[in-house]
């Protein structure tokens, strides 16, 4: 069997993920706000390394755990194809009360995180 050339796949690490509450908090209190398609933005440019992803998912959101979850895999996915074009910046994301979950939500986000441009973010 012919050995086949191994395909990079764009992931979603821990290295991408904002994991500390201080990190979360710093980016409320200091991030850049932003409101795009009903979701909210705060972003912060850092000097080094890849994109990173927080996301704000409450029991507002939804009262059934299974769709919180699968709003949160929406807006990763979503993240995770975009994560190429946003250069070094934390992005915490706050998704609208009473959201319809439908497939067409990650080309929504994608578009969002599309326009979040790292030269104008400070």
């Amino acid at each position: 069997m012919a050995e086949t050339a191994p395909h990079r796949r764009a992931g979603f690490g821990k290295d991408r993920r904002i994991r500390q509450s201080a990190d979360f908090v710093d980016l409320l209190k200091s991030g850049r706000k932003r409101a795009q398609g009903g979701f909210t933005f705060y972003v912060r440019h850092r000097d080094t390394g890849g994109p990173r992803l927080g996301l704000l998912v409450t029991r507002k959101h939804s009262r059934l755990s299974v769709e919180r979850n699968r709003l949160k895999r929406y807006v990763r996915e979503a993240f995770r194809l975009e994560q190429d074009a946003l250069g070094s910046i934390d992005v915490l994301v706050r998704p609208p009360y009473g959201i319809k979950l439908q497939a067409a939500l990650v080309t929504r986000v994608r578009r969002c995180l599309r326009s979040l441009n790292p030269s104008t973010v400070s």
